[in-house]
This record gives structure tokens, sequence and C-alpha cells, in this order.
């Protein structure tokens, strides 16, 4: 696999501002929402900066791998087409659960329509490395993995996110994009102090960097990517690009989408913030060559180290001898421990990812379908957890389906929201917009909403009735019955 080199300075690739970032100068490369794309039919607009050398790199979203089910072959079949289609020196997702329930609970399976936080736990670690390994496994270019931005908590953690993040690096070898709005977000939300974090880090297999803007109210920070980039998340990553230099960093905006030059602003603060952190690495690196350049001697080794280096004896073929046999023994060792651990996972079946599994479908249940909060966590949090995923739902469904918006008027947002509270999504945005349009034609339709124009958009948009005599084939066919009898 090819080894990602350095991007440069970068920015997210809308199709919003396609044409504000073919203009923009010193954009190194950019980064598209895999999810969004169609290989065989990628925008020109993306192209064209292909065919300029920029670099397009696949960034995915509904992935899952801090989900308790394995990751979906079909999905990352598709990530690895983008990245190929895309020449891509790599591709990325998130640390996070999308989805819960399912087989592995005998429960209905449920949509957050969001990424949610994996608790940092023992179990919930080992899962994600397995699910990191298996998409290593599918894809043709490196994976690199995102620290998620958070509302809420994980009660009974085990670890630290610095923690987490190096045991996940440490044990299947994937890169990091760390996200410095996230950090920061995590901040305000959890108290995470973020100079800790990256103190734990291991810098060494950061990818790239992540720089995005939020919003606070009522004391709680929302990773919106709507709104300027704030001072503290500069300050944040002038810490990290103290430490490190990054590879790439990327500035992300997704909505509320300001001009050109309120861009390239933004940019400007991310290039020189770097600038001023980076310089003290850059003279300490210069001072080292100076030393060596005007034939200064390397520091003395110590006076054991000396003399053995000046009279090496003929007692060290049988050390090197004995440490042959040491390290094959301890290797064995290693193998030995390594297939005792399989086998004692195999003996245990899917025991941690079946407790995974219950503890995210309870959660991820109580935020979308109303059920009780499990035990531990906080309730005004989950509150507005919650509406954060509903609000979520009803703008990426207004984007799918515009439509809706303008035959509701006014009274589209309430509607949706309304119907959410007790309405999971379980088959993604495109459904769940033929599901509350087909909802609000067997109960009622806001005042001001026209009627007909809903009825013609569901029923041409719905298809023919199925054959299939599920329940949800029957309600469909009942549902159109109704409708065209209107």
């Amino acid at each position: 696999m090819r080894e990602p080199g350095r991007l440069g300075t970068g920015i997210g690739w809308r199709p919003e501002i396609a044409e504000a970032v073919e203009r923009m100068p010193g954009i190194d490369w950019v980064e598209a929402v895999a999810e969004n794309l169609c290989p065989g039919h990628l925008p020109e607009l993306l192209l064209r900066l292909r065919e300029r050398g920029v670099t397009v790199v696949p960034h995915g979203v509904s992935l899952g791998l801090g989900g308790a089910d394995r990751p979906d072959e079909t999905r990352l079949a598709a990530l690895a087409e983008r990245a190929e289609a895309l020449g891509s020196p790599l591709v990325t997702e998130h640390i996070a659960f999308v989805r819960a329930g399912g087989p592995l609970t005998a429960s209905p399976l449920l949509e957050a329509g969001h990424l949610l936080p994996v608790p940092r736990t023992r179990d919930a670690l080992r899962v994600l490395c397995e699910n990191v390994r298996a998409a290593q496994a599918a894809l043709p270019v490196p994976l690199a993995v995102e620290n998620i931005a958070a509302l809420i908590s994980w009660p009974g953690e085990e670890m630290t996110e610095g923690q987490f993040l190096y045991d996940l690096a440490d044990r299947t070898g994937v890169r990091l994009l760390i996200d410095v709005a996230n950090l920061h977000t995590n901040h305000v939300n959890r108290g995470e102090d973020p100079a800790e974090a990256l103190d734990e880090l291991p810098v060494e297999a950061i990818a790239y960097v992540h720089v995005a803007g939020g919003f606070e109210r009522d004391g709680v920070w929302h990773d919106s990517h709507a709104h300027p980039v704030p001072r503290p998340v500069l300050d944040i990553l002038a810490d990290l690009a103290s430490r490190v230099t990054p590879p790439g960093v990327l500035l992300e905006r997704d909505e509320n989408f300001p001009g050109p030059a309120e861009l390239e602003r933004e940019l400007t603060a991310i290039r020189e913030t770097l600038e001023k952190a980076e310089a003290p690495l850059r003279e300490t690196a210069r001072d080292r060559v100076t030393l060596v350049g005007a034939g200064a001697a390397p520091p003395a080794a110590e006076p054991a180290e000396a003399a053995e280096a000046a009279a090496p004896d003929a007692t060290d073929a049988t050390d090197a001898t004995d440490a042959t046999d040491a390290t094959d023994a301890t290797d064995e060792a290693a193998a030995t421990d390594t297939r005792a651990e399989a086998n004692a996972r195999t003996e245990a079946g899917d025991a941690p990812r079946q407790r995974v599994a219950l503890a995210q479908a309870a959660l991820l249940s109580a935020l979308v379908a109303g059920t009780p909060a499990p035990e531990g966590f906080d309730r005004v949090r989950l509150g507005v957890q919650a509406r954060a995923l509903a609000a979520k739902r009803a703008d990426v469904v207004a984007k799918v389906a515009p439509e809706l918006p303008e035959i509701l008027a006014d009274g589209y947002r309430p509607a949706f929201l309304a119907y959410a509270q007790r309405r999971p999504m379980t088959g993604g945005y495109r459904r769940d917009a033929l599901d509350f349009a087909e909802h609000l034609l067997l109960a009622g339709l806001p005042e001001g909403a026209a009627t007909g124009r809903l009825r013609a958009w569901w029923l041409e948009r719905s298809g023919p009735a199925p054959l299939s005599g599920r329940p949800v084939a029957r309600l469909a066919r009942a549902t159109r019955r109704a409708l065209l009898r209107r």
C-alpha cells in the first residue's frame, strides 16, 4: 500500500463552495465526504482539481467502526472504490458508532444519523481494534481514524481519550486524524484537558489534522462546522504543532458557507498558527545541524559504554548468541500468548461485542426512540444530545428532499421534530423522508401545507406497491390505496 506523504494545507470540498475552492490560492489538497461521491460520475470541479495535481482524500461518515457489528463489506468496498477512483493516498473514517441494535441484541436496528462516542473501555477498544483491522485489510490505501466531538460521557470509562487513541494506534498501526476542534468540544462538554490528551497521543501516528468552528449555548459546545474557527481551537492547533509538524491541516465547513474571502482568512490564520508554532522546532533542528556541521563531538558516552566500545572481547559473540536465544524464546512466548488470547476470545465467543452492542443499543434507543435513559448517564445531557440528533436529522432530510420544506412551509421543522421524537430512523435519510411524508398523509398535515402536492410527491417516489407479504409492504400497499382514493 502507498504511504501517505505530506499533504500541506487543505479545505473540505463541498459542492456549495466548489467554484470558490478551485480559485483559492495555496490549496494543496481537499477532503470530500465519501458517501456523497459516485466513482463513475465524479463532479467535474473535483476532477479538475485532481487534474491540477490537488490531492483528494475521501472521508467516510457511515462505516461505524466503533459499533458492535463488524464493518459492512459493501460499505468497505464502496470506500475502497472511491479511494481508487480518486487516486487517494489514504482514506479516513471516525471512531464512532452510527447504528445499534440488530441480531446481536435481538432488537430493531436503529440509525443515529450522526456520529456517537464509543465508551472508552477495554471491551469497546477490543471491538474497535478488530473492526479497524478488518477495514485495513479491505482498503487499498492506509486508513486514518478521527476522534469525535461528544455532548455526553459514558459512565464507567476506563481510559482517557489519549490513552484510548494510543492503544488503538499501537495495536493496529492505524493512522490518526486529530480534530483539534473536537478536543476543544470535549474540553467544554466533558472537562477534558486538550493538553493532557496531546501529551498521551502517539503524535508520530498523525496523518493530518482537522480545524473547524462551532458555538456555545447554555454551557454546551456544539461542533457545528458552520461557524468561524475560534481562538481556543487555534491555540490547541498551536500546541499540537509545537510537538510535531502535522503532515496536513484541513479547514472544515459544512453549513452556513461564508464568502471566499472569509474562508481564505481562516486558512491564513491556520497557516500563521502553524508557522509560529513550528518555528521553535525548526530552530532546534537547525541548531543540531549547525553543531554537527561545525565538527562538534556527539554527546560523550558513559564511561562503561566507552570502555566497552573501545575494547570488545571474545564474549561479544557469546552474548550475541545468548541474546538471540533469549529473543527467540521471548518471541515464542509472545506467540504462545497471542494464540492463547485468540483461543480465549474464540471460547468466549462474541461476548465483548455483545456487551458493547447492548450498551450502545440502550443508549441509542434512549436518544431516538424515547426509551428510559440507561443508568449512569446525565439525563439533561442526553436530552441535549437527543435534540441535536433530531435537528441534524431534520436538516439532512431537508437537503435530500428539498420539496418537503417547500410543501410544508413553516410547518416543516416543528412537524418533523415531533415526528422524530418517537420514530427512529431505520433506513437512511431518503427512506426517512418518505416515511415522514407517509406519516403526515395518514395522521394529518400542519396548517398551510399543500396536501395535494405532498400526496403526489409521496406517490411518485414510493414506487409501485411491493409484492412481498411483509408487514411493511402491506402497510405501503394500504397507504397507496388510501391515498389514491383521496
